[in-house]
């Protein structure tokens, strides 16, 4: 499989330099859902009319964080709600983000300790062409208007959900990628079975940040 959609999102929120991640806690619930999403796109899993995943074929995509996520949801006595594997998958979704950008050699690992005692993990560019590609699919998308491919527009669905527009488009004004954004997260570009999972997972994932963010907003008052 070509770079999956959270290694996708992670490149996007990594400083190319320093390796520090931006947006941290809106990033790993993307990361979430994009394997929910991936799963869908390659006819695993379908989501319900009352938001449970259920697994339609346990067979391995040969990508070790996915395919872990999709035997997890297949060992379930019953299937969960989107929300619930979101919350469930977001505990080892970076860690796997990562390690599959490491496989990949398209970031490099170093470790360094805050305050001289705790150790932190950052992961500086080692190759910027799949970075590169990447953002010029994204501005051809919603700043050009080209017709993306079904996983462009499944990450541009991620990143409106999520909330996450700066760091896809980090020059443009927040008003010239809202609105083609939404138009291409909400488009007729995929199976009915496809569109209902990235639905639901682009609504979770919005309740979920929002949320969040609101939670943070009045802490810090």
């Amino acid at each position: 499989m070509d770079i999956t959609l959270g290694e996708q999102l992670l490149l996007l929120s990594l400083d190319e330099e320093s390796g520090a991640e931006r947006e941290s806690a809106k990033v790993a619930w993307a990361i979430a859902a994009a394997a929910l999403v991936e799963l869908a796109l390659a006819g695993r899993v379908e989501v319900g009319d009352d938001q449970r995943v259920e697994v339609t074929d346990p067979t391995p995509l040969g990508t070790p964080g996915l395919d872990a996520a999709l035997a997890e949801m297949a060992a379930w006595d019953k299937p969960g709600r989107v929300k619930d594997w979101l919350t469930h998958l977001k505990k080892d979704a970076v860690a796997a983000a990562s390690q599959g950008l490491l496989d990949r050699g398209l970031v490099r690992e170093e470790v360094k300790k805050v305050l001289g005692l705790f150790p932190v993990r950052r992961y500086p560019e080692a190759d910027p062409a799949a970075e590169t590609a990447l953002r010029a699919r994204l501005d051809d998308a919603v700043l050009r208007g080209a017709t993306p491919d079904s996983r462009t527009a499944s990450l541009v669905a991620l990143l409106h959900g999520a909330r996450l527009h700066r760091l896809a488009f980090p020059t443009a004004k927040p008003t010239e990628v809202d609105a083609p954004m939404a138009a291409l997260a909400s488009g007729d570009w995929a199976a009915p079975a496809v569109r209902r999972a990235i639905e639901s997972a682009q609504a979770t994932l919005t309740a979920i940040v929002t949320t969040t963010v609101i939670g943070a907003t009045v802490a810090g008052t």
